[in-house]
């Protein structure tokens, strides 16, 4: 705790590299970065690659340009990860409100060739703010291929976010094969919120909308490896994970260069303590995670994996927030090995080890046995910087970051010499 290494770490990577989008030269410095990390922390280490899209944002306006009056004319907005660009000149459409697919369904008539705009704020009600957050970022992935079934020309989404403000929140849209690609983008929620307004009042309501986003070539980058190999069961591993790609709004700090550096630290923490391990405890820092989850899939499948046998696999993913509890998946008999975990935290502010774990990352491993266990901070916060450009260094407390660093090293050390 007085040295709060991961901090250090966190720090390093966020100013010598800053946002790592996917496929971006920062992405690439992100590993050459992390790698040298880890070879200074004496791990053994190595590379994997890993194909991944090459998605760059350009300019991106949105302007209220009917009715003029009182509320803001020029909204926040953000393109979305993947969006297609709007046609040079951009798009200038009247404006047609939805909070719900249903809705959309019941608006079908109306929707051709206009921008939907999807306003379904984040459920401040739910204690899990992950819950609420998937209610309404289904809006961001599934909203444009929604709106294009009816001949809509964009989408603009409510940011996932139960904070009003004016930073938008990025995140990535998927689209539906069947149907056109259509732009689109997310925006801040006190500038939807004006636009509702607008909409409420019964006004006929006109955006123009600029994105110059593109989508370039795949390129080649990699999965960052470092471990700690046991002396007994060396093919038996104890991976520490989280994903070094971010979006490009601000550094990542939380998302996800936290769980990075975490992973990077509590392998430090295992391999200063110094009892020789048991088995294998291996961190990697998946790339690809905002884009689709490659990173996590081609580490599953990569050859090196047949000689190996993953006991079990543990994400941060949640931001390096103040640590909670533990989510483990697999057997009865498992759980009950790992609840152990539960005393042994306590004393490190763990309150609970419940059922129920996983990750984007690490799933593909929960299909060859592995038990999945997710690293639980206090996320209460979590979405008020989640894909924004609130994601920064200074957001990151670092008593709390080290004290998740911690509890990773604990449950991985336990792991790796006890077996599950």
């Amino acid at each position: 705790m007085t040295s709060e290494r991961a901090y250090v770490f966190l720090e390093r990577l966020t100013k010598a590299v800053g946002p790592r989008l996917t496929g971006s030269p920062q992405a690439s410095a992100a590993v050459e970065l992390t790698r040298a990390m880890m070879i200074e922390a004496g791990f053994e280490t190595w590379l994997e690659p890993v194909t991944v899209q090459h998605w760059v944002r350009g300019e991106e306006t949105a302007e209220i340009v009917a009715p003029r009056g009182t509320e803001s004319q020029f909204l926040a907005i953000t393109a979305l990860g993947g969006s297609v660009p709007t046609p040079r000149g951009g798009i200038t459409a009247d404006v047609v409100e939805a909070d719900s697919f249903d809705a959309l369904a019941g608006l079908a008539r109306k929707i051709k060739d206009r921008i939907v705009f999807f306003n379904h704020p984040m459920d401040r009600a739910f204690l899990d703010t992950f819950r609420a957050y998937g209610e309404a970022a289904q809006f961001r992935t599934r909203g444009a291929s929604e709106a294009a079934k009816y001949g809509a020309a964009a989408v603009l989404v409510r940011s996932a976010t139960s904070r009003t403000d004016r930073n938008p929140h990025a995140g990535m849209v998927q689209y539906a094969p069947s149907v056109s690609r259509i732009p689109a983008a997310a925006v801040a929620t006190a500038d939807a919120d004006a636009l509702s307004r607008l909409l409420q009042r019964g006004d006929r309501v006109s955006v123009q909308l600029n994105l110059g986003c593109r989508t370039l070539a795949d390129v080649e980058s990699s999965n960052v490896i470092g471990q700690v190999r046991g002396t007994e069961r060396p093919d038996e591993i104890i991976l520490l994970g989280g994903h070094l790609d971010s979006w490009d709004l601000a550094v990542g700090a939380h998302d996800d260069g936290s769980g990075c550096v975490q992973a990077i630290e509590a392998l430090r923490l295992i391999k200063s303590f110094g009892p020789t391990l048991k088995r294998t405890v291996r961190v990697v820092l998946f790339m690809n995670e905002e884009f689709g989850a490659t990173g996590g899939r081609d580490y599953a499948a990569d050859d090196r994996r047949i000689k190996e046998r993953h006991l079990a696999a543990i994400e941060s993913d949640r931001g390096g927030f103040l640590p909670i509890g533990f989510g483990i998946s697999g057997s009865p008999d498992q759980f009950a090995r790992l609840k152990i975990l539960e005393d042994l935290l306590r004393p490190s502010g763990i309150q609970w080890v419940r059922a129920g774990g996983g990750g984007a990352d690490i799933g593909p491993l929960g299909a060859r046995g592995a038990i999945l266990m997710s690293f639980i901070p206090n996320a209460q916060t979590y979405f008020d910087v989640h894909h924004s450009g609130l994601d920064t260094l200074s957001s990151v407390h670092p008593r709390e970051l080290e004290l998740g660093a911690i509890v990773m090293a604990i449950a991985a050390y336990v792991a790796a010499q006890e077996g599950i």
